[in-house]
């Protein structure tokens, strides 16, 4: 049968990938490693994400451990947000996956090109 051969683990890894490997968190990681402690906004400004998916990012990579968030009981608010001990240990693999990207940008535009004159 099919079902004896999946992998036990595989839904776990599966679930666990799709929220540390979508482009946001990993951008926002990647931010956080690079700058340390930033404030919400700044993180938006260094990304040019939205408002809402910030947000939304931040709050699940919170709830997976790998994000503080710290408010302090100012006039406006304050809250900043690091990296915790284990979102420290995720940046060696992020930051290799942005230096990937960074470094194959030009292939991948030209693979890109090449694809799109194809159609």
């Amino acid at each position: 049968m099919l079902d004896d051969k999946q992998c036990p683990d595989c839904k776990r890894i599966n679930e666990v990938l799709s929220r540390v490997g979508d482009r946001w968190s990993v951008l926002v990681v990647i931010s956080l490693a690079q700058y340390g402690t930033m404030r919400f906004n700044e993180i938006k400004r260094n990304l040019g994400i939205s408002q809402r998916m910030l947000s939304l990012t931040l709050k699940e990579l919170e709830r997976d451990g790998l994000v503080n968030r710290t408010q302090y009981p100012t006039i406006p608010p304050k809250v900043e947000y690091n990296l915790t001990q284990m979102g420290q240990s995720f940046r060696e693999p992020v930051s290799a996956l942005g230096y990937w990207a960074l470094e194959h940008l030009s292939e991948i535009d030209a693979a890109r090109e090449a694809y799109d004159r194809s159609d």
